[in-house]
């Protein structure tokens, strides 16, 4: 089941399947013991079902006493922090890539890149509107930020970029198809980070319809609107193609 995937407790979750395409993501890191630049730990929120429990350190030593912290506070409890994901921290603005892939086109026209989004996060993006004295002086509750999604933006990248986004969708598109058959079928996104010097780096994937594509419903996705000549938000992305499938009885082949 590739939906699967977005559990980080799977032995074949998304890293696992970025590794098989040869996609960068962010490095993992083995042991708290082996941090030594700033790093952001993955694990589930104890009290908020299905949101996150993130956060960022830059030692062992902060690691040590942001997780004393946020496990006093209940945010996070020791199972979930003994089976966290430390990974580097790609300090770039967030990107997320959302595709559609279609069968039912002809070779080389399959893959569209309908839109962008990036996210607003609480209390993180509180946060970083603080000055850096004021954040100095909160007291040690309000001191670490959650990430907890509450809202997205459309957002375009630079043309230079573009090139390199289309070949992270093919790439996981072709590993989709050898390890989960039939592989990947219309809309998905890839989640990315992108570093100073112009490097993607995969940071989550949903192997789905991504949450960020509900601000395109009424004016549709900048990149989708340009190729289909009328605004292209997902939904109607996915109409269309579930019509065109009828029309050539191939229903089949968009099902499963």
């Amino acid at each position: 089941n590739m939906l699967r995937m977005e559990e980080r407790t799977e032995d074949q979750d998304y890293y696992w399947i970025l590794e098989k395409a040869g996609l960068p993501y962010p490095e993992k890191i083995n042991s708290p013991e082996d941090i030594d630049c700033l790093v952001i730990v993955k694990l589930h929120h104890a009290q908020k079902k299905l949101e996150r429990g993130f956060f960022t350190c830059a030692s062992f030593k902060e690691y040590q006493e942001k997780s004393a912290a946020l496990l006093a506070e209940g945010v996070i409890d020791q199972a979930s922090l003994d089976g966290a994901r430390i990974e580097r921290y790609v300090i770039g603005p967030v990107f997320n890539l959302n595709f559609f892939y279609s069968p039912l086109a002809e070779e080389g026209e399959r893959l569209e890149l309908l839109g962008v989004d990036w996210r607003f996060e609480s209390s993180l993006d509180g946060h970083v509107r603080l000055p850096a004295p004021q954040q100095m002086t909160m007291p040690l509750h309000q001191q670490i930020p959650e990430m907890t999604v509450v809202g997205h933006n459309t957002a375009t990248i630079r043309e230079s970029l573009l090139e390199k986004a289309f070949e992270l969708g093919e790439r996981f598109i072709n590993a989709s198809k050898e390890h989960y058959d039939p592989g990947i079928i219309g809309p998905f996104c890839l989640q990315t980070c992108i570093d100073k010097d112009m490097n993607y780096y995969i940071y989550d994937v949903a192997p789905r319809l991504g949450g960020g594509t509900n601000v395109h419903v009424s004016v549709g996705h900048p990149y989708g609107n340009a190729l289909w000549r009328k605004p292209m938000s997902s939904g109607r992305r996915i109409a269309m193609e579930l019509r065109m499938a009828a029309e050539q009885d191939r229903l089949l082949e968009v099902l499963t």
